[in-house]
């Protein structure tokens, strides 16, 4: 007897759905090609996660760690971001980011390092030229998440070392799932929309956590 196929998530991005949501590029379709290795945000996330930053993506520069596709740091362009720097160790993943940045007609205002994120916050950004950037930082981190649990003090580490170095008026948004603990970053939870701190919102199975420095 044959087996049924697996349908595939209605909110699972795929070749042919996973697109730009809103700004200047709204609609535009972006490369994603199946590979396992890359693992697109849900589109309902990255929705949530612009509306939550809301206009104030307009005049900051995006950093998208864990670039994957480049979806985050190409909604943020098309939103009015900048400029946007992209960071991807996976060989093949990264081409298929530069391959968005050509679709979009974005590569004036983007960079692309093939390199690992860990390895960039350590070497790199501690003597980052913040003033060739000119302005307050949007940073998106968003990694397997197993990350969180696997290499979690590195983690820790990373974001710490964003936040510290960040320009005043730059947000931290980062993306987990529900077995990370956000009290381990630095800073406080808000227990209201008033309070500072990081804004915590579950997007079942992700968790994102948006902070304003």
């Amino acid at each position: 007897m044959s087996q049924a196929k697996r349908r595939p998530n209605a909110d699972t991005p795929t070749e042919t759905q996973l697109r730009i949501v809103g700004g200047r590029f709204r609609g535009s379709k972006l490369a994603y090609h199946g590979d396992p290795v890359t693992r697109p945000m849900k589109h309902r996330v990255r929705e949530a996660i612009f509306n939550l930053i809301g206009t104030e993506v307009e005049g900051r520069y995006a950093i998208d760690l864990f670039a994957g596709t480049g979806a985050l740091g190409l909604e943020a362009l098309s939103r009015g971001a900048t400029g946007a720097l992209f960071i991807e160790r996976h060989i093949p993943t990264a081409r298929g980011v530069r391959e968005n940045i050509a679709r979009l007609g974005v590569e004036g205002q983007s960079q692309l390092l093939e390199a690992s994120a860990f390895v960039w916050a350590k070497r790199d950004l501690p003597n980052w030229d913040k003033a060739a950037v000119g302005s307050a930082w949007l940073v998106f981190v968003s990694p397997p998440y197993a990350f969180f649990i696997d290499r979690e003090q590195e983690m820790l580490a990373l974001v710490g070392a964003i936040i510290e170095v960040a320009p005043s008026d730059s947000i931290v948004v980062v993306e987990a799932d529900e077995r990370f603990d956000f009290a381990l970053l630095p800073g406080t939870i808000k227990s209201s929309r008033h309070d500072d701190g990081w804004d915590v919102r579950p997007y079942p199975p992700a968790v994102v956590g948006v902070l304003r420095c």
